[in-house]
């Protein structure tokens, strides 16, 4: 009499993951010799690592738990130049480590989506009727008052902070318009807001922001011990300069967009300056902050260099280009008697152009035509000069002050035209290498327009690719490229930029590193309750729905043993039958079958 043992595994998992294992379907595996036992066991654990790492990313992106008393939500408004757009965030109760920062979220609606809504125009166009201001910015306001439960929306921070549009204004206009929404706010709304939660930021802020959140999200606040994680030796500010801290090493940031181009990143150790002016200028360069708690700590204290460069986006670049080749072009004309460029028969042959492309530049009455003869090198060495870079040491765009960058253990992320100029037709976006991005920007350029036109209609490039992209693209590798290695002084060999569009599947915008920032003592008030009632509570109000995951995962391991002893069961079983091997067959001969072996599942 022969038995057939089946394992049926379907409990703790979804229904479509049922499914049964025999040994006489599979006996090999069911009677392993030990190396199949551990193979079977490694493969499990990495199946239970990928789950576990992709259930963390999953809760990232589920809709927001309302219901949880533990969550708490902060609302910032972003005052751009062409509208503002609100964003709601969202964090648990703090663990109670003072090491630790919030772990702060963008809410998600019940359909998964990010809570943020976007109106035009920008509040800079109510300068002359700034008494319009607090209702230009009512709709956004009750659109999060709205995802927010009611009896949070006291204890919920509210931040109105206004950046490029409102800079512009004179002072009083923004005072005035500032002063309204103060007034007018906390009569319509009951969130969390003062007087100085309002206000117009500064570049240098704003380029903060954006560092600290893209970092945040990139993880390289948590100052943990991972051998696989980089990382650099810092001398706090402010701190004793003999003594170094050991952190993670963070990632700086590089941004390009139509007008101006911006570069943030940590400086680690103490800088000297050539001289005292050097030394004044870099004080407004140089942000120095602490992210933690507890001022009295060291461990989230850093120094950021953050400078913007107006004038120097890809767009605002070749109008400088441009304008100074109409210039150039005229004069030459009016002293040599010569007509270049003033006919389709006699045009200006522009290098940053690609093959045979033809366009028209310069005022209605004084319009030059081009042709492109797309020559990458070429173009460059004539992009040189409008970087107006010095000789002086430590100096980078226009001759401002960059302190040094230890390329060897540095890391960037590149994004806007960074990551537009290498995707977008060049299909290179993500890790940056200098020598293949200038070999396909050569080969683009030198590639008759007629051709590209045709890959285009085709569909060969992105989705979001233009035919403006495709005109200025060659102008754009070139300028991408100077301002990189010539302009910020990146080695030619440097491999460790990275272009991106988004930091692991999210756009990061700079609201998250203001809200991080700005609400980076409220934990003092939960480690404070910590230290008073002790942590054996703390499972218990930290456990929710949002957090069944780990329930899953727990289950999941709790298969994972049952499996592992029922393989060793197994094998003593299989020991013992293998004992009983030659008596069992003397059994057969004799006709009396075979004895009943007892397994327990």
């Amino acid at each position: 009499m022969c038995f057939i043992h089946r394992i049926s595994i379907s409990c703790l998992f979804p229904a479509s993951w049922h499914f049964s294992l025999s040994p006489v379907v599979l006996p090999r595996l069911m009677l392993p010799t030990l190396r199949q036992d551990i193979i079977v066991l490694l493969v499990t654990l990495a199946v239970v690592l990928l789950l576990s790492r992709h259930l963390a990313r999953v809760t990232d992106v589920e809709a927001t738990d309302t219901s949880n008393p533990n969550l708490n939500y902060g609302v910032v408004v972003d005052c751009g130049s062409s509208g503002s757009r609100v964003f709601v965030y969202t964090w648990p109760r703090h663990n109670g480590n003072p090491h630790d920062l919030l772990d702060i979220r963008q809410m998600r609606d019940q359909h998964r989506k990010p809570v943020v809504m976007k109106i035009k125009p920008g509040i800079s166009e109510y300068a002359t009727t700034p008494g319009k201001a607090s209702d230009y910015m009512y709709p956004l306001l009750s659109f999060a008052a709205q995802h927010i439960p009611k009896n949070k929306h006291q204890e919920t921070p509210l931040y109105i902070l206004c950046t490029a549009g409102m800079r512009v204004l004179p002072e009083s206009q923004q005072e005035a318009l500032l002063e309204d929404l103060r007034t007018d706010i906390p009569v319509n709304f009951n969130f969390l807001f003062s007087d100085s939660h309002v206000e117009v930021i500064s570049g240098k802020q704003e380029g903060v922001y954006a560092w600290i959140g893209i970092n945040f999200v990139l993880g390289r606040f948590n100052h943990v011990d991972d051998d696989h994680e980089a990382v650099i030796e810092v001398q706090v500010p402010g701190g004793d300069q003999q003594e170094t801290l050991v952190r993670r090493r963070t990632a700086g940031v590089l941004d390009m967009g139509g007008v101006s181009t911006q570069i943030a990143y940590e400086v680690p150790k103490t800088v000297s300056f050539a001289s005292p002016q050097q030394e004044e200028v870099a004080k407004n360069l140089l942000a120095e902050f602490n992210l933690g708690c507890d001022a009295h700590r060291t461990e989230h204290v850093y120094r950021v260099y953050v400078s913007t460069f107006l004038g120097f986006g890809g767009n605002a670049a070749r109008q400088r280009y441009e304008e100074q080749l109409v210039s150039n072009t005229v004069l030459q004309n009016k002293l040599l008697g010569k007509h270049q460029g003033e006919s389709a028969d006699s045009p200006i042959l522009d290098p940053c152009m690609p093959t045979d492309f033809e366009d028209e530049v310069g005022l209605p009455g004084q319009k030059l035509h081009l042709r492109g003869s797309g020559d990458f090198d070429r173009c460059r060495l004539l992009l040189q000069p409008f970087l107006n870079r010095t000789n002086e040491t430590s100096t980078s765009l226009n001759g401002v002050y960059q302190p040094p960058i230890d390329f060897s253990n540095s890391q960037f992320y590149g994004f806007s035209e960074f990551y537009y100029c290498t995707e977008d037709v060049l299909r290179m976006g993500g890790d940056y290498n200098s020598s293949k991005y200038a070999n396909a920007a050569k080969d683009y350029c030198a590639t008759q327009w007629k051709i590209l036109k045709e890959r285009f209609d085709r569909g060969l490039y992105a989705s979001h690719a233009d035919l403006h992209r495709l005109k200025y693209q060659c102008f754009k590798s070139a300028w991408v490229y100077e301002v990189f290695h010539s302009g910020f002084s990146f080695p030619v060999g440097y491999d460790n930029l990275k272009t991106a569009l988004l930091v692991y599947d999210k756009e990061v915008q700079w609201t998250l590193g203001a809200i991080l920032y700005r609400t980076r003592f409220l934990p003092l008030r939960d480690i404070q309750q910590e230290s008073l009632k002790g942590s054996h509570s703390h499972w218990h109000r930290g456990f929710t729905f949002m957090n069944n995951h780990y329930l899953f995962l727990a289950c999941f391991l709790v298969v994972l043993l049952s499996i592992l002893l029922y393989l060793l069961r197994l094998r003593r079983i299989h020991h013992r039958a293998t004992l009983l091997r030659g008596t069992s067959v003397q059994w057969l001969e004799e006709g009396l079958g075979s004895p009943d072996l007892p397994v327990t599942l």
